[in-house]
């Protein structure tokens, strides 16, 4: 068995920003992890995992090695990174890097997006595909969203017996169905012929549309749109239905969602990572990630909903809630935190509060899903949670309200629904 995690690339992510400007979207922390260690940490347990490849096109950068061989080390996985040449969408990647993923002989490979929050019941993956259909079939993870939000996300129609895929379509225009692709998916060596048909038939209808203006590449393959829709219906693709938890990571914003969802997890699998209430220490209201190096004052209140990272100062009587407080920030005496992402070496003064709007679904709809918003509406900033870049000043006594600060900015007044360049 072996694990492909497609992080994609710098110019994608642009909805992350200006979070992902220090660092690529992959490694940007969610409940005290960088967002892809999950990922790994998901693979790691899976009996039989001999190998977990990255795949992108970020440059190799130190970040990024450092991430790889800490990562190798804690879970025991031989973890590499290969380095598209260019964007060569979902399909595209590991049709190019075919040798490697097959290499030593891999029977099956899971394909895991980067960018989701999830269980990751990869073990339950296989069990199902054992049960259904045959050794050569392949498994895509869905799970049911309400009608509506559907739309925004690849739908599949299934067999309710048997649950092979009849019906694919890539963010329908109109209700399709209720169970969504999850973007976590189990393939078999055979996978790549379906993807090598779609390779030649783009390298033919290029080479009828000579006149083409060179940008369009044969090797952009879209294992959704190209692979699955043409699979649906042929015995060859199956669904696994999950009710664990499940959600996109598209926005800064879906991040403190993603975050709340690990969290809870944690109770379960991870109990050390959650802070715990100390004669001395801050008050803690469920579930909490402090890195063991942040200082806090034992008058704050920390919860529900909050991680903490590396070298955070926390002053007295500090307020933070529904909040990522990125390392090396430093929020003084009697600040209020609520839903906000504090970037990296940020300083918020005394008395200040920092707060913004969550975008979390609807807690009455277990389906709802986290829409992802829109910048702008009717010309105007929706209000969202707050995001302050790396090296902010906020100086004591403002107040800041949905609004995002560039990096490296120092303000001197209190700011509302306000992108501040």
């Amino acid at each position: 068995l072996k694990a492909v995690i497609l992080i994609g690339g710098p110019q994608k992510g642009t909805r992350f920003r200006p979070l992902s400007f220090e660092v690529p979207k992959p490694l940007f922390p969610v409940a005290g992890v960088p967002m892809v260690q999950h990922h790994i940490e998901a693979c790691a347990k899976v009996p039989g995992m001999k190998e977990i490849l990255l795949m992108g096109f970020y440059q190799p950068n130190e970040a990024l090695s450092r991430f790889l061989i800490s990562a190798q080390q804690e879970f025991k996985v031989p973890i590499r990174y290969l380095q598209e040449y260019a964007a060569l969408g979902t399909g595209g990647g590991i049709y190019h890097f075919r040798d490697q993923i097959l290499s030593g002989g891999a029977e099956a490979f899971f394909v895991l997006n980067a960018d989701v929050c999830s269980e990751f019941p990869l073990q339950e993956m296989l069990e199902f595909r054992q049960q259904h259909g045959d050794m050569h079939s392949f498994v895509i993870l869905g799970t049911t969203a309400n009608r509506t939000q559907a739309l925004n996300y690849g739908c599949i129609v299934a067999n309710a017996d048997t649950q092979e895929v009849q019906h694919y379509v890539e963010k329908p225009s109109t209700f399709v169905s209720e169970i969504i692709n999850c973007g976590i998916y189990l393939f078999t060596p055979a996978i790549f012929q379906h993807i090598g048909e779609v390779f030649q038939r783009n390298q033919q209808e290029l080479a009828l549309e000579e006149s083409s203006n060179g940008w369009q590449r044969a090797e952009v393959i879209r294992l959704e749109q190209d692979v699955f829709t043409a699979l649906a219906g042929s015995g060859k693709l199956y669904v696994y239905k999950t009710d664990g938890f499940w959600s996109q990571i598209k926005s800064a914003g879906s991040a403190i969602y993603a975050s709340r969802l690990y969290l809870n997890q944690y109770s379960k699998n991870h109990p050390e990572r959650l802070a715990q209430n100390k004669p001395g220490g801050p008050v803690i209201r469920g579930n909490v990630y402090i890195h063991p190096t942040a200082s806090i004052d034992s008058s704050a209140v920390l919860g529900p909903n909050v991680s903490i990272g590396e070298g955070v100062t926390v002053g007295a009587g500090v307020r933070v809630r529904e909040s990522i407080v990125l390392h090396g920030a430093s929020l003084h005496d009697h600040t209020c935190v609520l839903n906000t992402i504090v970037g990296w070496d940020s300083t918020i003064g005394r008395w200040a509060r920092v707060e913004g709007t969550p975008s979390d679904p609807n807690p009455n709809d277990p389906y709802a899903k986290i829409d992802s918003e829109t910048l702008f509406r009717d010309g105007r900033l929706t209000p969202s949670i707050t995001i302050l870049g790396c090296s902010v000043t906020i100086p004591a006594e403002v107040v800041i309200l949905n609004s995002i600060v560039l990096p490296h900015k120092e303000l001197s007044r209190s700011y509302k629904n306000q992108i501040i360049l």
